[in-house]
Protein backbone atom coordinates (compact mmCIF):
# COMPACT_ATOMS: atom_id res chain seq x y z
CA UNK A 1 0.00 0.00 0.00
CA UNK A 2 1.37 3.44 -0.91
CA UNK A 3 2.15 5.94 1.80
CA UNK A 4 -0.63 8.25 0.59
CA UNK A 5 -3.20 5.46 0.55
CA UNK A 6 -2.14 4.26 4.02
CA UNK A 7 -2.40 7.80 5.35
CA UNK A 8 -5.88 8.27 3.89
CA UNK A 9 -7.15 5.06 5.47
CA UNK A 10 -5.46 5.82 8.77
CA UNK A 11 -6.86 9.36 8.99
CA UNK A 12 -10.35 8.01 8.34
CA UNK A 13 -10.09 5.82 11.46
CA UNK A 14 -7.81 7.98 13.59
CA UNK A 15 -10.49 9.26 15.98
CA UNK A 16 -11.60 5.72 16.83
CA UNK A 17 -8.02 4.52 17.23
CA UNK A 18 -7.12 7.43 19.50
CA UNK A 19 -10.14 6.82 21.74
CA UNK A 20 -9.53 3.07 22.06
CA UNK A 21 -5.80 3.41 22.75
CA UNK A 22 -6.14 6.38 25.10
CA UNK A 23 -8.68 4.49 27.21
CA UNK A 24 -6.25 1.58 27.49
CA UNK A 25 -3.23 3.77 28.32
CA UNK A 26 -4.53 6.96 29.96
CA UNK A 27 -1.68 8.93 28.37
CA UNK A 28 -1.96 11.21 25.34
CA UNK A 29 1.74 11.12 24.46
CA UNK A 30 1.87 7.31 24.62
CA UNK A 31 -1.32 7.11 22.59
CA UNK A 32 0.21 9.27 19.87
CA UNK A 33 3.28 7.02 19.82
CA UNK A 34 1.09 3.93 19.40
CA UNK A 35 -0.85 5.60 16.60
CA UNK A 36 2.42 6.38 14.83
CA UNK A 37 3.43 2.72 15.11
CA UNK A 38 0.02 1.72 13.77
CA UNK A 39 0.34 3.98 10.74
CA UNK A 40 3.82 2.59 10.01
CA UNK A 41 2.46 -0.95 10.15
CA UNK A 42 -0.34 0.01 7.78
CA UNK A 43 2.05 1.63 5.33
CA UNK A 44 4.11 -1.55 4.99
CA UNK A 45 1.14 -3.69 3.98
CA UNK A 46 0.55 -4.32 0.30
CA UNK A 47 -3.20 -4.72 0.82
CA UNK A 48 -5.69 -5.02 3.69
CA UNK A 49 -9.15 -6.55 3.29
CA UNK A 50 -10.65 -4.88 6.36
CA UNK A 51 -8.61 -1.74 7.21
CA UNK A 52 -10.64 -0.81 10.30
CA UNK A 53 -10.27 -4.26 11.88
CA UNK A 54 -6.59 -4.40 10.99
CA UNK A 55 -5.85 -0.95 12.42
CA UNK A 56 -7.72 -1.64 15.68
CA UNK A 57 -5.92 -4.98 16.11
CA UNK A 58 -2.48 -3.40 15.57
CA UNK A 59 -3.27 -0.40 17.78
CA UNK A 60 -4.68 -2.44 20.69
CA UNK A 61 -1.80 -4.91 20.74
CA UNK A 62 0.75 -2.07 20.50
CA UNK A 63 -1.02 -0.38 23.41
CA UNK A 64 -0.85 -3.57 25.49
CA UNK A 65 2.89 -3.79 24.84
CA UNK A 66 3.32 -0.18 25.92
CA UNK A 67 1.51 -0.75 29.23
CA UNK A 68 4.72 -2.31 30.57
CA UNK A 69 6.57 0.96 30.01
CA UNK A 70 3.80 3.01 31.61
CA UNK A 71 3.62 0.72 34.63
CA UNK A 72 7.38 1.09 35.19
CA UNK A 73 7.01 4.86 34.93
CA UNK A 74 4.23 4.79 37.54
CA UNK A 75 6.45 2.88 39.98
CA UNK A 76 8.84 5.86 40.22
CA UNK A 77 6.14 8.53 40.03
CA UNK A 78 5.92 10.93 42.98
CA UNK A 79 2.48 10.80 44.62
CA UNK A 80 -0.79 9.54 43.13
CA UNK A 81 -0.74 9.07 39.35
CA UNK A 82 -3.85 10.23 37.53
CA UNK A 83 -4.61 9.57 33.87
CA UNK A 84 -3.86 12.48 31.55
CA UNK A 85 -7.08 14.47 31.06
CA UNK A 86 -8.43 15.38 27.64
CA UNK A 87 -10.89 18.09 26.65
CA UNK A 88 -14.07 16.52 25.24
CA UNK A 89 -17.05 18.00 23.36
CA UNK A 90 -20.08 19.24 25.25
CA UNK A 91 -22.38 17.40 22.80
CA UNK A 92 -24.35 14.82 24.86
CA UNK A 93 -23.93 12.04 22.29
CA UNK A 94 -20.15 12.40 22.18
CA UNK A 95 -20.08 12.91 25.95
CA UNK A 96 -21.83 9.57 26.44
CA UNK A 97 -18.96 7.85 24.63
CA UNK A 98 -16.28 9.44 26.82
CA UNK A 99 -14.74 7.51 29.71
CA UNK A 100 -14.59 9.69 32.81
CA UNK A 101 -11.39 10.39 34.68
CA UNK A 102 -12.85 8.53 37.67
CA UNK A 103 -13.51 5.39 35.61
CA UNK A 104 -10.01 5.61 34.08
CA UNK A 105 -8.64 5.59 37.64
CA UNK A 106 -10.55 2.37 38.31
CA UNK A 107 -9.34 0.89 35.00
CA UNK A 108 -5.76 1.39 36.23
CA UNK A 109 -6.43 -1.37 38.77
CA UNK A 110 -7.30 -3.94 36.08
CA UNK A 111 -4.80 -6.16 34.33
CA UNK A 112 -3.87 -4.86 30.85
CA UNK A 113 -5.90 -7.61 29.16
CA UNK A 114 -8.94 -7.00 31.38
CA UNK A 115 -8.72 -3.30 30.59
CA UNK A 116 -8.47 -3.87 26.84
CA UNK A 117 -11.46 -6.22 26.92
CA UNK A 118 -13.50 -3.76 29.01
CA UNK A 119 -12.71 -0.84 26.72
CA UNK A 120 -13.46 -2.76 23.52
CA UNK A 121 -16.62 -4.49 24.77
CA UNK A 122 -18.19 -2.08 27.28
CA UNK A 123 -17.16 1.26 25.76
CA UNK A 124 -17.03 0.57 22.03
CA UNK A 125 -19.49 -2.30 21.77
CA UNK A 126 -17.28 -4.95 20.19
CA UNK A 127 -18.70 -8.46 20.49
CA UNK A 128 -16.72 -11.00 22.49
CA UNK A 129 -15.89 -12.87 19.30
CA UNK A 130 -14.50 -9.68 17.74
CA UNK A 131 -12.45 -8.93 20.85
CA UNK A 132 -11.12 -12.50 20.77
CA UNK A 133 -9.86 -11.97 17.21
CA UNK A 134 -8.22 -8.66 18.13
CA UNK A 135 -6.44 -10.11 21.16
CA UNK A 136 -5.79 -13.58 19.72
CA UNK A 137 -7.67 -15.23 22.58
CA UNK A 138 -10.58 -17.65 22.64
CA UNK A 139 -14.10 -16.20 23.01
CA UNK A 140 -14.45 -18.12 26.28
CA UNK A 141 -11.31 -16.50 27.68
CA UNK A 142 -12.54 -13.07 26.58
CA UNK A 143 -15.93 -13.61 28.24
CA UNK A 144 -14.17 -14.52 31.48
CA UNK A 145 -11.95 -11.42 31.27
CA UNK A 146 -14.99 -9.25 30.51
CA UNK A 147 -16.91 -10.65 33.49
CA UNK A 148 -14.03 -10.00 35.91
CA UNK A 149 -13.44 -6.50 34.56
CA UNK A 150 -17.12 -5.52 34.67
CA UNK A 151 -17.55 -6.79 38.24
CA UNK A 152 -14.44 -4.92 39.34
CA UNK A 153 -15.55 -1.63 37.78
CA UNK A 154 -19.15 -1.87 38.95
CA UNK A 155 -18.00 -2.51 42.53
CA UNK A 156 -16.05 0.75 42.54
CA UNK A 157 -18.31 3.04 40.52
CA UNK A 158 -21.85 4.33 41.17
CA UNK A 159 -24.47 2.68 39.00
CA UNK A 160 -26.02 5.98 37.91
CA UNK A 161 -23.63 8.80 36.92
CA UNK A 162 -24.51 12.31 38.08
CA UNK A 163 -26.51 14.56 35.79
CA UNK A 164 -24.06 16.93 34.02
CA UNK A 165 -25.95 20.02 35.17
CA UNK A 166 -25.88 18.83 38.78
CA UNK A 167 -22.20 17.99 38.44
CA UNK A 168 -21.45 21.44 37.05
CA UNK A 169 -23.39 23.17 39.84
CA UNK A 170 -21.63 21.13 42.54
CA UNK A 171 -18.28 21.88 40.88
CA UNK A 172 -19.10 25.60 40.93
CA UNK A 173 -20.04 25.45 44.63
CA UNK A 174 -16.84 23.57 45.42
CA UNK A 175 -14.66 26.08 43.55
CA UNK A 176 -16.39 29.08 45.12
CA UNK A 177 -15.95 27.63 48.62
CA UNK A 178 -12.24 26.99 48.05
CA UNK A 179 -11.61 30.34 46.35
CA UNK A 180 -13.40 32.14 49.16
CA UNK A 181 -11.64 30.20 51.91
CA UNK A 182 -15.04 29.18 53.28
CA UNK A 183 -14.54 26.03 55.35
CA UNK A 184 -18.22 25.62 56.25
CA UNK A 185 -19.36 25.90 52.63
CA UNK A 186 -16.75 23.36 51.59
CA UNK A 187 -17.79 20.94 54.34
CA UNK A 188 -21.40 21.22 53.14
CA UNK A 189 -20.56 20.18 49.59
CA UNK A 190 -18.31 17.24 50.55
CA UNK A 191 -19.52 13.75 51.37
CA UNK A 192 -18.28 12.49 54.77
CA UNK A 193 -16.26 9.72 53.08
CA UNK A 194 -14.92 11.80 50.17
CA UNK A 195 -11.51 10.82 48.75
CA UNK A 196 -8.89 13.24 47.39
CA UNK A 197 -6.35 12.25 44.72
CA UNK A 198 -3.77 15.03 44.24
CA UNK A 199 -1.39 14.56 41.31
CA UNK A 200 1.53 16.99 41.29
CA UNK A 201 4.03 14.56 39.82
CA UNK A 202 6.74 15.89 42.13
CA UNK A 203 6.79 19.09 40.05
CA UNK A 204 4.04 21.10 41.73
CA UNK A 205 2.54 21.31 45.18
CA UNK A 206 -0.05 18.68 45.97
CA UNK A 207 -2.01 17.62 49.04
CA UNK A 208 -0.04 14.46 49.74
CA UNK A 209 1.80 11.42 48.45
CA UNK A 210 -1.23 9.15 48.91
CA UNK A 211 -5.00 9.52 48.43
CA UNK A 212 -6.62 11.19 51.45
CA UNK A 213 -9.93 9.94 52.84
CA UNK A 214 -12.59 11.84 54.80
CA UNK A 215 -14.22 15.27 54.77
CA UNK A 216 -12.84 16.18 58.22
CA UNK A 217 -9.27 15.77 56.93
CA UNK A 218 -9.68 17.06 53.41
CA UNK A 219 -11.65 20.28 53.92
CA UNK A 220 -9.26 21.89 56.46
CA UNK A 221 -6.30 20.78 54.36
CA UNK A 222 -7.65 22.44 51.19
CA UNK A 223 -8.75 25.65 52.92
CA UNK A 224 -5.54 25.88 54.95
CA UNK A 225 -3.43 25.57 51.79
CA UNK A 226 -5.59 28.16 50.02
CA UNK A 227 -5.16 30.69 52.83
CA UNK A 228 -1.44 30.05 53.42
CA UNK A 229 -0.45 30.27 49.76
CA UNK A 230 -2.88 32.49 47.84
CA UNK A 231 -2.62 32.51 44.06
CA UNK A 232 -2.04 35.83 42.28
CA UNK A 233 -4.49 36.83 39.53
CA UNK A 234 -6.59 33.68 39.88
CA UNK A 235 -9.07 32.73 37.17
CA UNK A 236 -11.47 29.82 36.68
CA UNK A 237 -12.33 28.32 33.29
CA UNK A 238 -14.98 25.62 33.18
CA UNK A 239 -14.25 22.80 30.74
CA UNK A 240 -15.66 19.41 29.78
CA UNK A 241 -12.91 16.94 30.65
CA UNK A 242 -13.25 13.25 29.74
CA UNK A 243 -16.99 13.87 29.39
CA UNK A 244 -17.44 15.53 32.80
CA UNK A 245 -17.74 19.18 33.90
CA UNK A 246 -14.46 20.36 35.41
CA UNK A 247 -12.72 23.52 36.59
CA UNK A 248 -9.36 24.67 35.24
CA UNK A 249 -7.68 27.05 37.70
CA UNK A 250 -5.29 29.60 36.20
CA UNK A 251 -2.79 31.98 37.76
CA UNK A 252 -2.67 34.71 35.16
CA UNK A 253 -2.47 32.85 31.86
CA UNK A 254 -0.75 29.80 33.37
CA UNK A 255 -2.77 26.66 34.26
CA UNK A 256 -2.31 25.89 37.94
CA UNK A 257 -4.75 23.06 38.64
CA UNK A 258 -7.49 20.98 37.11
CA UNK A 259 -10.33 19.92 39.39
CA UNK A 260 -12.64 17.05 38.41
CA UNK A 261 -15.24 15.86 40.90
CA UNK A 262 -17.16 12.66 41.47
CA UNK A 263 -20.70 13.66 42.47
CA UNK A 264 -23.46 11.59 44.06
CA UNK A 265 -26.70 13.03 45.49
CA UNK A 266 -25.44 16.64 45.26
CA UNK A 267 -22.28 15.87 47.23
CA UNK A 268 -18.67 15.37 46.22
CA UNK A 269 -17.48 11.80 46.77
CA UNK A 270 -14.19 12.07 44.88
CA UNK A 271 -11.79 14.93 44.12
CA UNK A 272 -9.24 14.56 41.33
CA UNK A 273 -6.81 17.48 41.51
CA UNK A 274 -4.04 17.68 38.91
CA UNK A 275 -1.28 20.27 39.34
CA UNK A 276 1.52 18.61 37.36
CA UNK A 277 2.47 21.26 34.74
CA UNK A 278 3.45 18.56 32.24
CA UNK A 279 -0.13 17.28 32.34
CA UNK A 280 -1.87 20.66 32.30
CA UNK A 281 -0.05 22.12 29.31
CA UNK A 282 -2.48 20.80 26.70
CA UNK A 283 -5.69 22.03 28.36
CA UNK A 284 -5.65 25.78 27.60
Amino acid sequence: MSSDAATEVFVRHRELLFSVVYNILGSVADTEDVLQETWLAMSTRSAVDNPRAYLVRIAVNSALARRTTINRRKESYVGPWLPEPVVTPVDPVERAEAVSLAVLVVLETLTPLERAVFVLHEVFGYAHTEVAEILDRTPAAVRQLAHRAREHVEARRPRFPADPQVQHEVTRRFVEAVAGGDLNALMDVLSPDVTLWADGGGKARAAGLHPILGRDRIAPLIIGDRLRRPLPDIGIHYRTINGDPAALVLSGDTPFALIVLDVEDDQVTGIYAITNPDTLGGLT
